[in-house]
């Protein structure tokens, strides 16, 4: 990782948007591995795709018909055989003949183009001697599919080349299909099973430690005794990891003790990313940031933001390590702010941030003045097409249900402290966005 040279001194009180610029010019994309391409989604190329043939590799029909010359224009011809997908055939169209053609199917040597099913009728033709079948007044026979005998009626003339996919018309030899930085969604899986690439270089997924802290936490399936709660921020970090990219190598709970927290050094060597909540504060237990000052180098302590003004990012021999408050809401909203943003981009992610959107407010909403708000909320578009937000309820940083349900951040500052109903703000949006406002 990067050796910073921070700006402020850590203590200080820095702006949120430097706080981010600091966090992605301490981080760089991982090393690229070499896997099989069905176990790459939601990954980002490394390296280029690049096709070994032409896709389709032969003349295909596009429908379901009969292959024919085009010039023969409308009229009677007698069907000689069907081509059907995956076929090898020694079909040969010629004047005043037709193949019957499934799609997908080659066109048979001779055919330049394809007249669909509804375009036509059965007909009838005088056979060969030894053609075999006897073909009744409405034309065909048994021996219409696969074989010789039969006849059709085409009813619309076709250009040459009508239905059907020429050699190259997806792509061509040597043709780069992804580029390197393209996320591999389900289309270009599909992409890649076609070209046959079936082993793909991708960046790295960060591998990523979580730990909990605080003599206070119990496990979720525990009963409380005095003063106790279940750990949440534990189990919420760890998905919010997977959500961004992330590899999550270990979850756990550190007490508040300098034993406990001496942990870390062994997690800063055997991941890329350690990610802690709680202990970050001005108490004589809030012991994880004087670890981090101690051992390595703290970027910031503190930052103009709320929820989670004492989040801390540090560097312990070059691995990125946040601190994030212990409340739940302040702990989530500083992994939205600052942590995913790490992660995307040492996926190898070029977009790391979440788009912000203008949005409308429904209501009046109260914010602190002096420092950057993030209120959860929940944007709708209405009728009219414009987004409005309302926000989730009481905003307080124990509330973790007012995270639970919201798709957006709105970020509210001003030293008037007091956002009014139609002001238009920005949403950091963390969620899908329906309708319905």
């Amino acid at each position: 990782m990067t050796t910073l040279n921070a700006p402020h001194p850590p203590t200080a009180e820095i702006p949120v948007d430097d706080a981010l610029a600091l966090i992605l010019a301490a981080v760089a994309p991982l090393p690229a591995e070499h896997i099989p391409f069905s176990q790459a989604a939601g990954r980002v190329l490394a390296a280029p795709v690049v096709a070994r043939e032409a896709m389709p590799p032969f003349a295909a029909s596009s429908r379901d018909g009969y292959a024919v010359i085009a010039a023969d224009g409308e009229g009677t011809r007698r069907v000689i055989g069907e081509a059907v997908a995956g076929g090898v055939g020694g079909l040969v169209v010629t004047a005043g003949t037709a193949a019957r053609i499934t799609t997908g199917a080659p066109l048979p040597a001779g055919a330049d183009a394809v007249v669909m099913v509804e375009d036509t009728t059965p007909g009838s033709v005088a056979l060969e001697h030894g053609s075999g079948g006897d073909i009744g007044a409405a034309g065909g026979t048994d021996r219409d599919r696969g074989g010789t005998g039969g006849a059709i009626t085409v009813r619309r003339a076709v250009v040459a080349g009508e239905n059907v996919r020429p050699v190259g018309q997806d792509y061509g030899a040597g043709e780069v299909l992804l580029a390197p930085g393209a996320v591999l969604g389900p289309a270009e899986i599909g992409l890649l099973a076609s070209a046959g690439a079936v082993e793909v270089d991708v960046y790295r997924r960060p591998r990523v430690i979580v730990y909990s802290t605080g003599d206070e936490l119990v496990e979720p399936d525990a009963p409380l005794g005095p003063g106790q709660i279940r750990d949440s921020n534990r189990f919420a970090m760890a998905e919010a990891v997977k959500e961004a990219g992330g590899e999550v190598v270990f979850a756990g709970h550190l007490g508040d003790d300098a034993d406990d927290v001496d942990a870390l050094a062994a997690a800063v060597t055997s991941a890329d990313v350690v990610v802690t909540s709680g202990g970050v504060s001005m108490g004589h237990l809030d012991l994880v940031k004087p670890w981090l000052a101690t051992n390595g180098t703290l970027v910031f302590g503190r930052v103009r933001t709320k929820p989670g003004k004492p989040v801390t990012f540090a560097l312990v021999g070059g691995t990125p390590c946040f601190a994030l408050p212990g409340f739940p809401v302040s702990t989530l909203v500083c992994f939205e702010l600052f942590v995913r943003p790490a992660l995307r981009a040492m996926g190898g992610h070029a977009d790391v941030r979440r788009p912000v959107w203008p949005v409308a407010l429904a209501h009046d909403i109260a914010h602190a003045g002096d420092r950057v708000e993030f209120a959860r909320a929940v944007v709708a578009v209405g009728a009219d097409g414009r987004p409005v937000a309302r926000t989730t309820g009481f905003q307080g940083s124990g509330r973790l249900l007012s995270m639970a349900g919201a798709n957006a951040l709105l970020r509210l500052e001003g030293a008037a402290g007091l956002a009014r109903a139609g002001d238009v703000v920005p949403a950091l949006i963390i969620a899908a966005v329906g309708g319905g406002a």
